[in-house]
């Protein structure tokens, strides 16, 4: 049962909240499947279903995404981040987790002055020249405040909220539990790995919480972007910045939803179209580490056509390998390459899953092939990606973490591009800059690089391998090697054939009763019951049992199965 695996008692109160909720918004039956009824029941508390036949009417979707909202930054968060996983949900379930967000009040000053007082060493009226009591912004981890250092210099001073991280910890402990429950119970969803999904968001939402570790990313980023001077990040001042507090530059500029004041400004909005996507794009292809979020919300325009990027937060990191690969996939569906797009996504997603790679090559063939003709500036990456995600949905296959987060990425920036220029199209600014980076890959400088690595790891391997070979046979004459194969779902395996023996022991036994029953029925002789042979009528009646016993097991087994398939 859930609740026996629950650690500590007070995980108990969160999970009664949890389970309410779910029920007021008309999930009852994913409440029940997952054992939290049965089990709070037995702890003694009652769950509150008012509303509930009124919410059930609503559609999966929006009781989930109400669900969230009320539940909390945790819940929020991971609806934030399912938002971007169109593998794994319909397009009715990405559109409605993509309406949550984190808005709430500001707390007041006096609930943050004890932390802050800390974390700055004085009040923060005396630290700072100016020192705005009210909020700029209000999230469920942490609020914005305005002020101003004592050189003049115009700052935001991000404060974590006092208490959210017990919140969340707990929180992240009980999403733990029951996606082990869901893992368990429901085979439908082991595909799609929940408990790996949840340690990937618990990781993600811990390093968010570390408001240091924003500015970490913020400094990598602008690094990278010196190239670029139209681009400009934040500054961080680290003298006042922590793991609860951060303080960085105010960015002067008109924020990006407001689409109104930018034409009023007289700024070009193709060309900050233009340079925002190629910044991007350059942080995904040739860095290999990028702002995950670079919706309008996230960005300023500056005099000058220049734009800022605000809140690393949630950042993406793709491996040289991982950027390799990508590159062959943006490369194949922009220029109308279907082998390649299969073989990427084919290595990305894995073989042994069960999948029919046959089946899936010539899904994935066909998109693509169906955009053959289609000019350049008509084609629509953001949407050839979720299209291909899709196929991979229908196949029960899921993404890694980081090519989730790159997709949720593309989407967000061809929204943002096509919000500033309507004929924007992202493939036309991408293809130049895949190019250049693809042939830097292979200039003799580079090649001369990975054959240096490839040799020196090779020579390094031989160098140990003669002490590799001596501990293997040492360990062969102790008699300590051992060889383990691991064979998937070999205990349920070994579970059915114990059953089914079982049964067929049970089947046995029955068949001897009906026949040595038989046999004492043309035997004279010997007590009767109801002017029949008593040992044979009760061999009988115990045959008549097993039976019924025999086919209500049988029954129970196909219900199983049936479950497990839905």
């Amino acid at each position: 049962m859930l609740l026996e695996t629950l650690s500590a008692a007070r995980d108990i109160g969160r999970l009664q909240e949890i389970a309410s909720v779910a029920m007021r918004h008309g999930l009852g039956d994913a409440v029940r499947r997952l054992g939290l009824a049965d089990a709070l029941a037995k702890a003694g508390h009652a769950l509150h279903r008012e509303h509930a036949d009124e919410l059930a009417r609503l559609p999966p979707p929006v009781q989930v995404r109400r669900a969230l909202e009320e539940l909390g930054p945790t819940f929020v968060k991971l609806g934030q981040i399912l938002a971007g996983r169109a593998d794994l949900f319909g397009p009715e379930w990405i559109s409605e987790f993509g309406r949550l967000h984190s808005r709430v009040p500001g707390l007041p000053l006096e609930a943050l002055r004890a932390q802050l007082r800390e974390d700055l060493g004085a009040e923060p009226e005396t630290v700072f020249a100016r020192f705005d009591p009210e909020p700029l912004a209000a999230a469920s981890i942490a609020q914005v405040h305005s002020a101003a250092l004592a050189d003049g210099s115009e700052v935001v001073v991000k404060i974590r909220r006092p208490g959210i991280t017990e919140t969340v910890e707990a929180d992240l402990r009980l999403i733990e539990r029951l996606a082990a429950v869901a893992e368990t119970d429901w085979p439908a969803l082991r595909p799609y790995r929940p408990r790996q999904l949840v340690r990937e968001f618990g990781r993600s939402l811990k390093l968010e919480m570390d408001l240091a570790h924003e500015c970490r990313n913020a400094e990598r980023i602008a690094a990278n972007m010196a190239a670029l001077p139209e681009v400009v990040i934040p500054r961080v001042h680290w003298a006042y910045t922590g793991m609860r507090i951060n303080v960085q530059e105010r960015i002067a500029g008109v924020p990006g939803e407001d689409l109104e004041r930018v034409r009023r400004e007289g700024l070009d909005l193709k060309l900050l179209a233009k340079r925002g996507a190629h910044a991007v794009m350059k942080q995904i292809v040739q860095d290999g580490f990028f702002h995950a979020d670079p919706h309008p919300g996230n960005v300023f325009y500056l005099p000058g056509n220049r734009l800022a990027f605000i809140d690393f937060g949630m950042v993406g990191r793709l491996s040289p390998r991982r950027r390799e690969e990508l590159l062959r996939l943006l490369l194949g569906l922009v220029e109308k390459r279907p082998a390649d797009v299969a073989d990427v996504l084919i290595d990305w997603t894995g073989h042994g899953h069960g999948v029919q790679v046959a089946t899936l090559e010539d899904e994935i063939e066909a998109f693509v092939d169906q955009h053959h003709g289609t000019p350049l500036a008509q084609l629509n990456l953001a949407q050839m990606l979720v299209e291909v995600t899709n196929v991979l949905r229908e196949h029960k296959l899921a993404l890694p973490a980081d090519l989730a987060l790159l997709i949720k990425a593309f989407i967000s920036l061809d929204g943002m591009g096509r919000g500033l220029d309507p004929d924007f199209h992202m493939a036309a600014e991408a293809l130049p800059l895949l190019r250049h980076v693809l042939r830097q890959r292979y200039t003799p400088k580079a090649l001369g690089q990975r054959g240096w690595q490839a040799l020196t790891g090779t020579l390094g391997t031989l160098g140990q391998l003669p002490a590799d070979v001596a501990q293997l046979l040492r360990r062969a004459r102790q008699g300590r090697v051992q060889v383990g194969i691991d064979i998937a779902h070999l205990k349920r395996t070994g579970d059915q054939i114990d059953r089914a023996a079982s049964r067929v022991s049970i089947a046995l036994v029955i068949a001897a009763l009906i026949i040595g029953s038989s046999i004492v029925m043309t035997v004279g002789g010997g007590p009767q019951l109801f002017g029949l042979p008593a040992f044979g009528l009760l061999g009988y009646l115990g045959a008549a049992a097993g039976g019924l016993w025999l086919l209500r097991a049988i029954r129970r087994s196909a219900q199983h199965r049936d479950d497990d398939e839905d």
